[in-house]
């Protein structure tokens, strides 16, 4: 990376969210705005994310932030999705008016539920990564329902990592690559955000497609799977771009659940600029 490309220092700040919640975030890079959505158990410090922001940088003004309940931000009770569209109105709000949304996993759907709420003039063009919606049908909605419970019990009754090994099992994770994440140095950061499993889950809500929802996103959307990721989100990225009414669909070669940063940037240079 060519370093003199980039505004060379991080800014970091605060926005302060509708409901008075502090949001905090750092931008780096020059260009067009871009605001990174990022998904479960993920946060700014989090493993990838600061190379996702320093390569994205090369192209645009890039945001990363700490969704509420995460990182250096605030949080307030009751959770309600719509708190989390507020966070990503103020952050566009505070980086001029408009801005390009690239949401992941979890966040993506976030970044969906976002555009159709704050409309075009606000969210210039989506991208997302594997929105994970549709996985009650795959695991079955009584199924799907009761992890969503489950999950909500193990965080209220504070079992430390237990709703993050739930979480894990259900996605087949093998057992020894779970014990072998307990001893890596990011368990501890998961585990600082393990209660905003029960956020992520209100946002992905009965875990189908929200067919309506798609349809009235009227932002240039770009909806992208990896070729070695789960099936169902293949099915799921092709039922989006055929139901959100301007929307294109890319399968990123060699690429799962986690994506690579170098193989992401190209296309999103592509698809923003």
């Amino acid at each position: 990376m060519d370093t003199a490309l980039l505004d060379t220092a991080i800014r970091k700040s605060t926005v302060v969210s509708k409901d008075g919640t502090p949001i905090a975030y750092e931008k780096l890079g020059k260009g067009a705005n871009l605001i990174l959505v990022n998904g479960a158990l993920s946060f700014r410090k989090s493993k990838g994310v600061n190379e996702l922001l320093n390569t994205l940088a090369q192209d645009f003004t890039v945001t990363s932030y700490d969704r509420r309940g995460r990182g250096e931000s605030g949080d307030s009770k009751p959770y309600r999705v719509e708190k989390e569209i507020e966070d990503l109105e103020a952050l566009i709000d505070e980086a001029g008016g408009s801005a390009f949304l690239f949401g992941v996993s979890s966040g993506a759907v976030l970044a969906l539920t976002a555009a159709k709420k704050l409309g075009p003039q606000k969210v210039l063009k989506l991208a997302l990564y594997e929105p994970p919606l549709g996985f009650a049908k795959v695991m079955g909605q009584k199924e799907y329902d009761d992890e969503k419970k489950k999950i909500n019990e193990l965080v209220a009754a504070n079992k430390h990592g237990d709703a993050i090994t739930l979480f894990f099992k259900s996605l087949n994770t093998p057992p020894e690559q779970i014990e072998a994440m307990k001893k890596s140095p990011h368990w501890n950061d998961m585990l600082s955000v393990e209660h905003t499993l029960v956020y992520d889950f209100e946002i992905l809500g009965d875990g189908n497609i929200p067919l309506e929802l798609a349809k009235n996103v009227h932002t240039p959307t770009l909806i992208m799977a990896g070729e070695k990721s789960f099936e169902f989100m293949h099915t799921t990225a092709d039922t989006l771009a055929k139901t959100i009414p301007n929307a294109k669909r890319k399968t990123l070669k060699c690429q799962t659940h986690e994506l690579s940063p170098d193989v992401v940037a190209p296309e999103l240079k592509e698809f923003f600029v």
